[in-house]
């Protein structure tokens, strides 16, 4: 399903990506291009009933022993968020920025943790969740840099997949390169390593064919 109006954008990559960071980059990027731009992240999305979801789902002590449930909360928290906040943005004609999205459960819930990757597939062919992103952005890095970040960060505590090991994390990292090695129209790889103006500049460069007139934006909150 493609939006008729709007445009929808995913980031994605490893913990210590910087995706955050870059969202609210290229949302400033897509305003000064005359784009309204919504950012929004998985799983929460900023409703209440997303964030309650999103605090299940990052807690260890929780999703370690959800087995199955673990994907159909995801699918539900999903459903939400497209519902809520996704596709009415899409109908007005915004863009929409998401922090991880499908790629994200494929790789970490399916590749890295082995939920069945058919379930997975088999959910996401049901409305809303067959809705899919016009372009996906994979910030990718080493795996002993991003968990070298991640473990820097002061604005979240750590998930719990942030204490997983560099075997599960290096497993992510090629779901993702896979996907994208699959769908290269729909998934730009983008080196996540430099400075963050950098990253921004090459993020920009990524999505450029998309947005007319997009260019990287000053520094800033």
């Amino acid at each position: 399903m493609t939006p008729a109006r709007g445009l929808f954008v995913t980031l994605e990559g490893i913990e210590g990506a910087g995706k955050s960071t870059q969202a609210r980059r290229l949302v400033r990027a897509l305003e000064a291009a005359g784009r309204r731009a919504v950012s929004t992240r998985e799983p929460g999305g900023g409703t209440p009933l997303g964030e309650a979801l999103r605090a299940l789902l990052k807690d260890p002590s929780i999703w370690r022993d959800l087995g199955l449930a673990e994907i159909y909360l995801y699918a539900a928290a999903r459903c939400h968020h497209l519902e809520s906040l996704v596709l009415p943005a899409l109908e007005r004609g915004d863009v929409v920025v998401c922090d991880r999205f499908l790629d994200s459960t494929r790789v970490y819930q399916g590749v890295g943790r082995g939920r069945p990757l058919d379930l997975i597939e088999r959910l996401h062919a049901l409305p809303p969740l067959t809705l899919r992103p016009d372009r996906t952005l994979l910030l990718d890095l080493p795996v002993e840099d991003g968990l070298a970040r991640a473990r820097q960060r002061t604005d979240e505590a750590p998930s719990g997949y942030d204490e997983e090991d560099v075997a599960f994390f290096g497993r992510v990292r090629e779901g993702f390169l896979e996907i994208a090695r699959r769908e290269p129209e729909r998934v730009r790889v983008v080196d996540g390593t430099g400075s963050e103006a950098a990253v921004h500049a090459r993020l920009v460069a990524a999505l450029s064919d998309l947005v007319p007139g997009l260019a990287p934006a000053e520094n800033g909150p």
